[in-house]
């Protein structure tokens, strides 16, 4: 890029970014003082991001509602939703929209250059000339509105975003991090909810959300980001042309403000929703709160992120293990947070009680005073140190390009501090000091200066309380009621007319014109070849070794797999456990702690797991392997490779102190990710009344699992020595000589040294005497409901198309995108509120529809049954099926990371899924026709006519719909 030819703009800065390979640039734009940045290199994973800031003043939610709205039409698209039309006919890599504390981002991301011009229009022409101020039904849809069918009642709050915050605030978890973030910063911006607290998002008017985009959506309050290999003046000159010269300078005062340090630590109580089968007793949240400097302070916050790990993170670290010693909580974590201007560190001690909380806090100043004066574990910084930089070298945020995660992160700084805006992408510089300082005292200093000697911080207790989810949902209904009581005939009239003024808007088909006003590539923009897969049948000795020859950048990559042949209940639940276990007890050389130190001060981790293959040709047939995975430099593999025989060899799995930690932290875990990933939670369930494959999931890592782990912890005493005996039966069944095989990415001149270690690591493994074949139990068909304290449902349909005779096609991957951004995405979020829809139909057969965050259930179910009809009465132009089969290959065709491609050719090895198939399915994607779709309306009946249902969601909502269910239960307790 020539700086002399960028008239509309002012060049403040340039810097080469060795860190990541390449050039960066910071600009002004002239007229309007607008921030841009630039980021130059080959990667052809272009991303645009535009951002503001938006401090919000209240919990009305007023900046969440608008990133919503703002992408629902604009002056040149003024669809109802643009969003949609451009997820169903984009080659995107990344398209969406994020709300945070103090800022709002809208990036995208594309491979393809026209595609990503296109992106960057649409988004530029959303956020500054969005329709809001023409369709007040955008902000009542996407925000809040009163639903009222009649005039007798009941009268109701909708809304995508109303809805979406009810789900969030229903995890006690994501209200434990946002009562933080509130009690510490009580006079700034980040003492509201910038996502909207339900109680008080119907608190904001029309008139309200529309000053709010007048305040802050203008050029100069806008930082601009792009990276990647374009045309960097070619992007600088459309912003200028098409929208930044169009707009006069504008004083913003949108800083986010100080919050002045506390004389004292605060010492706050809040209330959480336990459903009423939970227990009051083990369910508070102790937390240890404390302001610890400013995000533009790099070398603080990597600091601050080593000792996380050195303190709390690592199994055995101090902090963790002497409230666990102490017993105070079952599950013991820190996080240290700086995506906002002033970062802070937390200590939370997870199902303790409020009468321990004097002696937490004692613990934690005990022992942090005693480290200060004594000095930290070295071994446990300089691993914590390599931790970070082998993540930040390596660069794999799986399929979100890396692009976007340097923008993200480098807005946590340059949105406060202009002078070092890639301070967060320049790293390396970082942790050298780090290394330096480590040998100076400096970490010990942090620990006096921040969490002892310092005033600004929050001991906060979120306490739970039986029936209030059901108390305040009867609040609400008595408002909304006592409401509706005051309003005149007239008001009552004109609330139902508005209510089905707002159906009628949300119904009304796009006129063709408009639809036509998208940008969208064509068949002949997307390529007709898949990405092939890379696996070589190697063998040491007669075990299978399959290499993917990829090029990794000097890091070697090796699964250590071993297939699980027969297995009944007991076998699977302790399988689960065991992969918990592994790694985090103690072996022949090694305590635990000085174990996971060891392995993270040399290698990229160690990790275990379990893997489940599906089989592409038998419905009912899978594949499972308790999976050993290590990631390191070539020159450290050896040692990596050391590091596991150790672990499988010699692990100590007869400390019964240490296994029932591992235990209760896994429950604790277990109980919260089911709950806020509902979603996969009643999907997984809903397949296993039929799939053997679910039935084997479900029982490892789903509700089985957990009902399994909640026992053992409630019974730990009576049953310690059986879990010990179980952990070693199954160690010595599974992983065994003739159940290993490997899978390794990396380049092929270290191909050899990993066989060798391999082979090694098959000479010590268990021999004895081969387990009995196991009868497998039968799937049962349960329908249940699991009753939680949240306020939204998360409702799943499942069964299978491949058991009455109907072939899986190509054609399913574009009813998905239909499906998920047309029929479900209009009925159930638009019209019904709920955040989000999904379907799923895989090449066995098993297919599901699930809602997310959703407000109804018996409604969604109704949706679900007008599927078919849907689909046979589906019509489409070309335009139309060229835009869906667009969309559905940008799920496909998303760029792989080294690890990503080793990982997907493994995957299909092993489910039988062969080069071919993919080419022929891919072939069928392209050519598409609508009669093609139409034909899969038969699939889709078959598969609700088995009538899998699985529902996770509030009380009050199932025990209205008791009449659907086989069994209703307590998801906890």
């Amino acid at each position: 890029m020539n700086p002399n030819h960028l008239n509309a703009y002012e060049v403040l800065k340039e810097e080469e970014l060795q860190d990541i390979h390449s050039k960066g640039w910071l600009l002004r734009h002239k007229k309007t003082g607008a921030r841009v940045m630039l980021i130059e290199n080959s990667d052809e994973n272009k991303v645009f991001n535009i951002a503001f800031r938006t401090p919000p003043k209240n919990s009305t939610g007023v900046a969440h509602i608008l990133e919503h709205s703002v992408l629902c039409g604009s002056r040149e698209f003024p669809l109802k939703d643009p969003f949609v039309e451009l997820v169903k006919g984009s080659l995107n890599t990344f398209l969406n929209a994020m709300t945070y504390p103090d800022k709002t981002c809208y990036p995208v991301a594309s491979c393809n250059d026209r595609d990503f011009q296109n992106l960057m229009h649409v988004y530029l022409d959303a956020v500054f000339y969005p329709n809001i101020y023409k369709k007040e039904e955008i902000f009542r849809q996407e925000g809040w509105n009163y639903h009222l069918e009649k005039k007798e009642g009941p009268l109701k709050y909708n809304g995508v975003v109303y809805n979406e915050m009810k789900g969030a605030f229903s995890s006690p978890d994501d209200v434990l991090e946002r009562e933080i973030m509130n009690s510490l910063f009580p006079d700034t911006t980040y003492g509201c909810e910038s996502g909207g607290d339900p109680v008080n998002i119907p608190d904001l008017s029309y008139e309200e959300f529309l000053d709010f985009h007048r305040q802050y959506y203008h050029p100069s309050n806008s930082f601009i980001y792009l990276y990647g290999n374009m045309d960097m003046e070619e992007k600088l000159e459309f912003l200028d042309s098409h929208y930044l010269s169009a707009f006069d300078p504008l004083a913003i005062d949108s800083e986010i403000r100080d919050q002045e340090a506390f004389a004292q630590v605060k010492d706050i109580q809040k209330p959480y929703p336990v459903s009423e089968d939970e227990g009051e007793e083990d369910n508070t949240y102790l937390s240890y709160n404390m302001v610890v400097g400013e995000a533009a302070d790099i070398n603080l916050s990597l600091a601050f992120e080593v000792l996380d790990y050195a303190l709390l993170s690592a199994p055995g670290a101090p902090l963790k293990q002497a409230l666990l010693d102490a017993k105070i909580g079952k599950d013991i974590y820190g996080s240290f947070e700086d995506g906002i201007k002033q970062t802070y560190f937390s200590i939370v001690a997870k199902g303790a009680n409020l009468s321990r909380k004097e002696e937490f806090i004692k613990v934690i100043r005990d022992t942090l005073t005693k480290i200060a004066e004594e000095g930290i574990d070295k071994k446990a910084v300089t691993a914590g140190i390599n931790y970070y930089e082998f993540r930040f070298r390596e660069a794999d945020f799986s399929s979100y390009p890396k692009g976007l995660m340097y923008g993200l992160d480098i807005l946590s700084s340059w949105l406060y501090d202009d002078t070092k805006p890639f301070c967060e992408v320049q790293l390396l510089e970082g942790f050298e000091f780090l290394k330096k300082a480590l040998e100076e005292g400096y970490f010990e200093e942090l620990i006096r200066k921040y969490l002892l000697d310092n005033t600004h911080g929050a001991v906060l207790s979120l306490v739970p309380e039986k029936g209030l989810a059901a108390k305040r949902d009867k609040e609400l209904e008595e408002k909304l009621e006592n409401y509706r009581k005051r309003l005149s005939d007239e008001e009552l009239t004109r609330m139902v007319e508005n209510t089905k003024a707002l159906e009628a808007y949300q119904e009304a088909e796009e006129a063709p014109e408009a639809l036509t006003c998208i940008p969208m590539l064509s068949r002949e923009d997307i390529k007709k070849e898949i990405t092939g897969l890379t696996n070589e049948e190697h063998h040491v000795e007669d075990s299978l070794f399959l290499y993917h020859d990829v090029c990794t950048n000097g890091i070697g990559y090796a699964d250590l797999l071993f297939e699980i042949h027969d297995f009944d209940v007991d076998t699977v639940h302790y399988l689960g456990l065991l992969k918990s276990v592994l790694g985090a007890v103690d072996t022949e050389n090694y305590t635990y702690g000085e174990l996971f130190n060891e392995v993270n001060a040399r290698t990229g981790g160690i990790a275990y797991g379990i893997e489940v293959f599906d089989d592409a040709q038998d419905t009912d047939a899978f594949r499972a392997m308790f999976a050993v995975r290590g990631k390191a430099l070539y020159p450290e593999m050896d040692f990596m490779f050391s590091m596991i025989r150790e672990v499988l060899t010699t692990s100590k799995l007869d400390d019964t102190k240490r296994l029932y930690e591992i235990i209760a932290r896994v429950r604790s875990r277990a109980q919260a990710s089911l709950a806020s990933a509902g979603h996969s939670t009643a999907v997984l369930r809903g397949a296993s009344y039929a799939s053997p494959m679910a039935a084997f999931q479900d029982e490892m890592a789903g509700i089985g699992y957990y009902q399994f782990i909640e026992k053992l912890e409630k019974d730990f005493d009576s049953c310690k020595d059986e879990i010990v005996k179980n952990l070693r039966k199954v160690m010595e069944e599974v992983l065994r000589p003739e159940n290993f095989c490997v899978s390794y990415t990396g380049e092929r001149e270290s191909l050899d040294a990993v066989k060798a270690q391999a082979a090694g690591i098959k000479k010590v493994l268990f021999n004895g005497q081969k387990p009995e074949p196991v009868k497998q139990a039968p799937c049962i068909k349960k329908n249940e409901a699991f009753k939680t304290s949240g306020q939204v449902q998360y409702v799943a349909q499942n069964g299978n198309f491949r058991k009455k005779s109907l072939e899986y096609t190509g054609a399913l991957e574009i009813l998905k995108v239909i499906l998920s951004y047309d029929y479900l995405w209009i009925n159930l979020r638009v019209k019904g509120g709920a955040y989000g829809c999904m379907s799923g139909f895989k090449r066995n057969g098993e297919s599901f529809l699930v809602s997310y965050r959703d407000p109804h259930l018996k409604r969604t179910l109704e949706v679900y049954q007008g599927v078919p009809d849907y689909i046979r009465a589906f019509e489409a132009d070309e335009r139309e099926m060229t835009k869906y089969i667009i969309g559905t290959i940008s799920n496909k065709d998303v760029p792989r990371t080294p690890q990503m491609q080793g990982s997907i050719s493994k995957t299909a090895y092993f489910s039988n899924v062969t080069e071919d198939m993919l080419q022929k399915e891919r072939n069928q994607i392209l050519g598409a026709q609508k009669e093609d779709i139409q034909k899969l309306a038969a699939l889709v009946e078959a598969v609700l006519s088995d009538d899998q249902i699985c529902v996770v969601g509030s009380e009050t909502a199932i025990e209205k719909a008791e009449d659907v269910f086989m069994e209703v239960k307590p998801l906890i307790g």
